[in-house]
């Protein structure tokens, strides 16, 4: 086996060559990406112009995959969504977040692939939950032990921006309905490292249930902010047919949104995780 594993920071991000992903993983390579997973949090690979349906093979090795219930997808190939500007609203995206933890069992992971980009713009970052939780004081650590916190689509799902119409609105409640608010602990343990992440972020957490209103909001607005400081992030300037995938237990990501009226479309195929604990 070729894989090479080079690491880009201390907190997390390596960039994986030496595998063909278009191609299917043999035992080895498999379990090599999934070390390499733990270990690094967000991987990157660089010229893999994969179709929809390598690119669902390749995420179907590491779990089964969601459906998103509002983001459009690949047609016949419906555990691809399209992330297209000229498309769809994809403003939810330019927000620090973890994906889809309005389920009860959020994304264990999840696979994107630059189909096409701007000229200049559209970077990716990665955030390390791990590393802002091993950063915060044992006192601040103590405190938010045993907490949990709201967790709500339609905090960057509004009705504004995605019922403009009558079959848009219908499954937005529809949406809504399936997926009321719901609680995660806001310190998540690996389930595989057994380590200790934040497990809060500002695409979907709403409150923390423990807590008065007031004590709630300036919690998560601290540990918000605390979680995407530089040293605990990663910035991927991204190349047509570059992918990343990302353990989405541990990690937030935020895609920039600084290169309109110019386009850019990725897919996104994401892993079903477990329950939070």
């Amino acid at each position: 086996m070729n894989l090479q594993i080079t690491p880009l920071s201390s907190a997390l991000g390596a960039q994986i060559s030496g595998v063909d992903l278009s191609r299917d993983l043999n035992a080895e390579q498999r379990n090599a990406i999934e070390q390499a997973l733990l270990e690094h949090q967000v991987l990157f690979f660089r010229e893999q112009p994969i179709t929809p349906q390598q690119q669902a093979r390749f995420a179907a090795r590491f779990g089964d995959l969601h459906i998103h219930p509002i983001y459009p997808n690949v047609p016949g190939q419906p555990e691809v969504l399209i992330l297209d500007t000229a498309v769809t609203d994809v403003r939810d995206n330019a927000v620090w977040h973890t994906d889809v933890t309005f389920l009860p069992t959020p994304a264990m992971g999840a696979v994107l692939s630059a189909k096409q980009l701007p000229a200049y713009g559209g970077d990716t970052l990665w955030a390390s939950g791990i590393a802002a939780f091993e950063a915060l004081s044992r006192p601040m650590q103590s405190l938010l032990d045993g907490l949990s916190a709201t967790h709500d689509f339609t905090r960057s799902f509004p009705l504004e921006r995605f019922g403009t119409t009558a079959a848009d609105l219908a499954r937005w409640e529809e949406t809504r309905r399936k997926n009321p608010p719901l609680s995660h602990p806001v310190i998540r343990t690996h389930p595989v490292s057994g380590r200790k992440a934040l497990f809060v972020n500002d695409g979907f957490t709403t409150r923390i249930n423990e807590l008065e209103p007031a004590e709630s909001e300036a919690i998560l607005k601290l540990l918000f902010a605390h979680t995407t400081r530089p040293e605990f992030t990663i910035r991927w300037r991204w190349q047509e047919n570059d992918v990343a995938m990302w353990d989405n237990r541990v990690t937030q990501h935020y895609a920039v949104d600084d290169y309109r009226p110019q386009r850019r479309v990725m897919h996104r195929a994401t892993i079903l995780g477990d329950v939070p604990f």
